[in-house]
């Protein structure tokens, strides 16, 4: 059997967020099932289209912990994030092209996404993301620091969701 291959997302909501609101709104998003992590078993198989989902609570700002395994690779994922956003009406993080821990797209409820930078700290069931602020070169950290000036997501950015495509 082939391993079955697709995307791997990993968000984080504010505010709590039931696992089955979270699996249903993507469900609507992406056109086909999304079924919990723990429905996945031995029999899973290439041809399957559903796309795993596992959500918990943490602390912090963004309390939500959203996992999809395999996700559809042809469909963007801050697209989908903005998506998500908007139908849920939550704030939801995502990580962007640097390598920058503290670094995330944001996509608002209006679907629209722009790099903010936040603090990090550990937490018994993960990160604890918190103190939230965008990135934009009015920061001084953010001017010194070339890594958010060579993002597609450069400071000071803010697209539509669609625009993501």
């Amino acid at each position: 059997m082939a391993i079955p291959s697709g995307a791997l997302w990993n968000w984080f909501l504010d505010g709590l967020v039931a696992p089955v609101e979270i699996h249903t709104a993507l469900a609507a998003i992406l056109a086909r099932p999304v079924v919990p992590l723990a429905a996945a078993g031995p029999g899973l198989s290439p041809n399957d289209l559903a796309t795993l989902c596992d959500v918990w609570h943490t602390e912090g700002d963004f309390p939500t912990r959203v996992d999809c395994y395999l996700a559809p690779e042809e469909l963007p994922e801050a697209a989908v994030a903005a998506a998500l956003a908007r139908l849920l009406g939550r704030r939801c993080l995502l990580p962007d092209d640097t390598l920058d821990p503290g670094r995330f797209l944001l996509a608002g409820p209006d679907s629209t996404l722009r790099p903010v930078h936040l603090d990090i700290s550990d937490g018994e069931d993960g990160p604890i993301l918190s103190r939230l602020r965008p990135c934009t070169v009015a920061d001084q950290r953010v001017r010194e620091r070339s890594v958010c000036r060579q993002s597609r997501w450069a400071p000071d950015t803010v697209v539509s969701g669609r625009a993501a495509a």
